[in-house]
């Protein structure tokens, strides 16, 4: 294991050992309203500085940006992307589906991923150009050629209702084609899942870069391709994501641009 990466998983296991005792606790949560229909508790916060510090005892120098708002100027040759907690409203409601997202970017390329689900304890892992790992099993995208029988998942825009209609109309088309869609609530796990061929594709719109950064990295050393919804090769920078297998990525865009 690349040893950033190593040093990576630790931290994921560590802020996974307060998500679980948070969870098992969820009385004393403290939970606040970043936005509408979005929140933030104690333990996202907890979470994600002890993700910065653990990383940190073994690189001072890099820096960070966490959803949380775990801003640490450094070496930008070297920066962590952190979601501490992806699926917040799924913790809060006692939903036992979320995870820890880690990602680094070395010189502005995706180098490391780590997403962490510490309740089923599977840890997703992929080393630029080396593959990418379910608890250390090579892991490969579904090779699906067509919507046809596929699972997909998404998630709908529950930050901003005022765009349903647009997208409830490409919903329609891509659920026309496929098998069936799940919406679980967690955009690092359904990616995790892409890449680990349980999915055949997912898409959604509105994301932040750290919602992104680790399930991309996984999805592409996994064999797979992500796109924005033009299927152009930066959605971090739109923040609107499509992935899975190729011919299915491409069917999905289709179907968005149609809509």
């Amino acid at each position: 294991m690349h040893a950033m990466l190593n040093i990576a998983v630790r931290a994921a296991r560590a802020a996974g050992n307060i998500i679980v005792r948070g969870y098992e606790n969820r009385a004393d949560l403290m939970t606040e309203a970043k936005g509408e229909n979005d929140f933030v508790t104690r333990i996202d916060k907890e979470a994600e500085q002890a993700i910065i510090h653990k990383i940190k005892q073994s690189y001072p120098e890099h820096s960070f940006v966490g959803e949380e708002g775990g801003i640490v100027e450094g070496d930008d040759n070297y920066k962590w992307v952190i979601d501490p907690l992806d699926g917040t409203t799924n913790f809060i409601k006692g939903i036992p589906h979320f995870a820890v997202s880690i990602a680094l970017m070395h010189k502005g390329k995706l180098d490391q991923a780590v997403v962490f689900d510490p309740l089923r304890g599977e840890l997703f892992t992929a080393s630029k150009g080396a593959g990418a790992q379910l608890n250390g099993y090579r892991v490969r995208c579904s090779k699906t050629r067509d919507l046809n029988g596929t699972v997909l998942a998404t998630a709908f825009p529950f930050k901003r209702k005022d765009n349903l209609g647009q997208y409830l109309n490409s919903f329609n088309q891509i659920f026309e084609q496929c098998g069936d869609i799940r919406r679980s609530g967690s955009a690092a796990l359904d990616m995790a899942y892409v890449a680990a061929g349980r999915y055949d594709g997912f898409w959604e719109k509105g994301l932040k870069p750290w919602d992104m950064a680790a399930g991309m990295l996984l999805i592409q050393e996994a064999g797979g391709l992500v796109t924005d919804f033009d299927g152009g090769h930066e959605p971090m920078k739109s923040g609107n994501v499509v992935c899975g297998g190729a011919k299915v990525v491409q069917s999905i865009v289709k179907s968005l641009k149609a809509g």
